[in-house]
């Protein structure tokens, strides 16, 4: 098992073949992360979101797949890293034509910039709900920090920016983890484009919703 993850990580298609899975990985959190935060909208009061979270943090498996997502987080970002330094040692000099010139869009263009504003936010998000948060017996104040954090100003910016990298990152990132992984056909790759666009509205978009929501609606339940 060793020796097969030494020789994957020693060739560039088994980099990026491993940075496809755990960028679909990612996305598969993500969708989850976003329908458990909907819970907010389910009532004024917060109620579901306060359901959903203490059941969230009651699971005893909870450490488990923290630290499971977080080797998630850790792979694609290294291996992330690996296969643009491949990719520019590959190119030689920086002023190599590119044959795909005409076809790259602006996301494929910054994946490697909008994935480090990525990982800041994330980061920011950690320490801001995960570090922050209240213990379990006061998980009924939870709703009402989320609503605060993002009702502010300084929160509406931050994650409503957020969603800009967060979504031009995406709308690249699901049909290159496809085409990666094989599926790579003229029939499809259209179709494949059309659904990791459509993937990152949905993403970005849903959880723009949140500070959206709450900076202009106000605090009140």
């Amino acid at each position: 098992m060793l020796s097969w993850l030494r020789r994957t990580l020693e060739s560039s298609i088994g980099k990026k073949m491993l940075m496809a899975l755990t960028g679909l990985g990612l996305i598969g959190f993500l969708l989850g992360h976003l329908a458990g935060n909907l819970t907010l909208f389910a009532d004024a009061d917060g109620h579901a979101f306060t359901a959903y979270a203490t059941a969230l943090n009651s699971n005893p498996a909870l450490p488990v797949i923290e630290i499971g997502l977080t080797l998630l987080f850790l792979a694609h970002i290294v291996l992330a890293l690996k296969v643009s330094r491949e990719n520019r040692e590959a190119r030689g000099k920086g002023y190599t034509l590119r044959n795909d010139h005409g076809a790259r869009t602006p996301g494929s263009r910054s994946m490697l910039i909008t994935g480090i504003l990525v990982l800041l936010f994330i980061i920011v998000h950690l320490v801001d709900f995960r570090l922050q948060k209240p213990p379990i017996e006061e998980m009924d104040t939870l709703a009402g920090m989320v609503k605060t954090r993002l009702g502010g100003t300084l929160g509406f910016l931050i994650y409503l920016g957020a969603m800009v990298p967060l979504t031009l990152h995406l709308s690249h990132a699901f049909q290159s983890a496809l085409q990666t992984l094989g599926l790579n056909h003229p029939k499809y790759n259209g179709l494949f484009k059309v659904i990791s666009i459509v993937l990152a509205l949905v993403i970005g978009l849903g959880f723009a919703t949140f500070p959206l929501a709450y900076f202009f609606g106000g605090n009140a339940s």
